[in-house]
């Protein structure tokens, strides 16, 4: 019996109706909420791509101040700067002659990013200014017009205890009170000469940029009174460029020779025949003029002339004689050093430095012994007649005179308060 009736269900499964009335008796639970797949996760990079450029490193701005000896190429290696650089702009060109020649103590701008150079700038001078930027095709330079803007003005002063205090006293600077005492520093000592009451006027010119000032100019007239006497100046530029001064008659104010070789100094002991020595303690003629400045003053050549001898001279410590024309002999002791290229047989021309102050041989402090000889015989520096330089070319005199006479007439007008203010 029970073998009939496993065979009976084993028959009904064989049909299909066990599983039916199973899932009848037992149905499934319903299928549960489907959720989202997970995200796919990022693609691994690919390693075969190539890497992008890394960032530029920020730019280094830097002024760098020449010192002596300096060249671009040894700065550029101080700032490790990829020379290549300075060889393609030295390629550019007009380029070079603006890279080389570096003054002492000018300042250099730079713009760099580790050894690229990005930008450079040089100021050239007052008018010009050299730029160097990198750009797509790589570097380059052009030089930049500065233009400066001359003013002209009229001063008038009287000196009380310098020639200095009374130029700047009267709204000018420092260097119109040189370049007068150039124009006139063959007819007056400047450090001997010059009284309280002494009076000048002065047309110049004020140098502007963009509405700045930069400095005083050229003076373009003069009028300098000196112990009662007066002295006149007026600049002329010729048809051909130069500019010299003149009186106003047309006599050059530039003479043979400097009445003092050296810039305002003080005189310690003057031209005398019979002056107590302070070191050989005995009465000596001086047959020279001394100047006392500190140590290592410039001294000038007088004049033009050849090197007669240089080197050391009894008394005289370091010494430098110079020959001239017209029999004249020009001697400068008591030397701490000589200027480059001073030796003998070297010729120089008037105002070049020849040597520096110093002390050496028969000297109580730091001075210039200067001797003026015609010759062979001893002159008093400061009083000795000067032989004049040429006048006006007989060719430019009507030129000359026709440029010169508004220029001497600003020394006649009336300063009024425009022309003094700044």
């Amino acid at each position: 019996m029970i073998c009939r009736l496993k065979r009976a269900l084993a028959k009904l499964a064989t049909l299909g109706f066990l599983s039916a009335t199973l899932a009848a008796c037992h149905p499934e639970p319903p299928p549960a909420a489907k959720t989202p797949p997970p995200a796919a996760a990022p693609a691994a990079p690919n390693s075969d791509a190539p890497p992008g450029p890394p960032p530029k490193p920020d730019a280094v701005t830097t002024d760098i101040v020449v010192a002596r000896n300096d060249t671009l190429d040894r700065i550029f290696r101080k700032l490790n700067l990829n020379l290549t650089d300075l060889a393609n702009l030295r390629a550019q060109p007009g380029i070079k002659t603006h890279l080389d020649n570096l003054r002492l103590g000018e300042s250099l701008h730079f713009v760099y990013r580790d050894d690229e150079l990005d930008g450079f700038e040089r100021r050239l001078n007052e008018d010009e200014t050299l730029k160097v930027e990198r750009g797509d095709a790589g570097l380059h330079a052009e030089v930049l017009q500065n233009p400066l803007e001359g003013r002209t003005r009229t001063i008038r002063g009287v000196i009380n205890s310098s020639l200095f205090e009374a130029v700047t006293g009267a709204g000018a600077h420092d260097q119109t009170a040189v370049n007068m005492a150039d124009i006139f520093q063959w007819d007056i000592d400047f450090v001997l000469d010059i009284q309280p009451k002494d009076s000048f006027v002065v047309t110049y010119r004020e140098l502007y940029q963009n509405g700045v000032y930069v400095k005083d100019g050229p003076v373009l007239a003069a009028s300098f009174v000196n112990q009662g006497r007066t002295y006149r100046a007026v600049r002329y530029v010729d048809p051909q460029g130069a500019a010299r001064y003149f009186t106003p008659d047309g006599r050059s104010l530039h003479k043979a020779f400097l009445r003092a070789p050296v810039e305002f100094s003080r005189v310690s002991s003057k031209f005398n025949s019979s002056r107590y020595h302070p070191i050989l303690n005995l009465i000596r003629a001086h047959k020279g003029t001394d100047y006392a400045a500190p140590m290592g003053t410039p001294v000038r050549a007088a004049g033009d002339g050849r090197v007669a001898y240089a080197g050391p001279k009894g008394g005289y410590g370091n010494v430098v004689e110079l020959d001239h024309s017209r029999s004249i002999t020009t001697v400068y002791g008591h030397l701490s050093r000589f200027a480059k290229g001073i030796r003998s047989g070297a010729h120089v021309t008037q105002g070049e430095v020849i040597a520096y102050v110093g002390m050496t041989g028969l000297a109580t402090g730091p001075h210039l012994h200067y001797e003026y000889r015609v010759g062979g015989v001893f002159k008093n520096p400061q009083t000795v007649p000067l032989p004049d330089a040429s006048p006006i070319e007989p060719g430019f005199r009507e030129d000359f005179l026709t440029k010169s006479a508004p220029l001497l007439a600003t020394l006649e007008a009336p300063i009024g308060p425009t022309l003094v203010s700044r």
